[in-house]
């Protein structure tokens, strides 16, 4: 074994929140090999970023073909879904049928594993879809093709913020995707969300809605303590799914946070 690769840690965070195909590097074996968040939680946000500049592209190329914005927001969204292989949207839906189709813990870490789709799950993901769509829309229809960096800041944000449950839950199960890959401790965390809050600030600021802040923070942590509360009684911990879930509902709710801000701003 090589020493630390910051190229190689990058690329295997990348396959595990998309299916790009990435080439094996060097000396590498498997290169489907769990990523260790331990020492590369810097590697979140910036996969997160290059995943959502991708679906951003293809929302900007739709206006600029003369698409409307709600076209374009549907092939945004769509290509982010197709690239990530519905990784998120899967844990969205398998979290909602389990924590609110079982009876007790067991009941609904089962579920969860279950790969059927329940009417808990379906609804979720098609209400997911649409606001995303919605507030995207908006957003293209307001901004034009500047709407498509909103989408670009909150790749990486989302993705980091989404895994905050696990400073304060244990995994629920032994097995599994949350329970083999080593999450990241608190200053590794900590470290890689500065630069997901910056690269979001700063899109927010060349697009004048720096006053979207305050309540993007304030939603925010009502969110992440409501989600952490839903856990902690539900499962008593988190799961792959709940991770996922956790992500999809950042992003939704920080579109319609910044929807509001820019129409209240008013068109550039």
């Amino acid at each position: 074994m090589g020493g630390y690769s910051p190229i190689l840690e990058l690329s295997r965070v990348i396959r595990f929140y998309s299916r790009l195909p990435l080439p094996r590097l060097g000396s590498e074996i498997d290169d489907f090999a769990m990523p260790d968040f331990q020492r590369s939680a810097w590697a979140i946000p910036v996969a997160g970023t290059l995943i959502a500049a991708i679906g951003a592209l293809a929302g900007t190329a739709a206006l600029l073909a003369g698409l409307s914005p709600l076209v374009a927001a549907s092939l945004a969204i769509t290509t982010l879904v197709i690239i990530t292989g519905c990784f998120h949207e899967d844990g969205l839906a398998d979290a909602c049928d389990g924590l609110w189709g079982g009876w007790n813990v067991e009941r609904r870490l089962e579920i969860m594993k279950d790969s059927r789709i329940g009417t808990y799950g379906a609804a979720a993901l098609g209400l997911s879809l649409l606001l995303r769509i919605a507030a995207l829309s908006e957003l293209y229809r307001l901004l034009g093709p500047a709407g498509g960096w909103l989408v670009v800041g909150m790749g990486g944000l989302t993705r980091i913020l989404a895994l905050v449950p696990t400073l304060v839950l244990p995994p629920a199960r032994t097995v599994g995707l949350a329970a083999q890959a080593p999450m990241p401790r608190p200053l590794p965390l900590l470290i890689a969300l500065m630069p997901a809050l910056l690269i979001m600030g700063l899109v927010l600021s060349m697009l004048g809605v720096l006053h979207a802040v305050p309540a993007a923070f304030l939603v925010c942590g009502m969110l992440m303590l409501l989600l952490i509360k839903i856990m902690r009684t539900k499962i008593e911990g988190f799961t792959g799914d709940t991770l996922g879930a956790s992500q999809q509902v950042f992003e939704i709710v920080l579109l319609l946070v910044f929807s509001a801000a820019v129409a209240a701003r008013g068109p550039l």
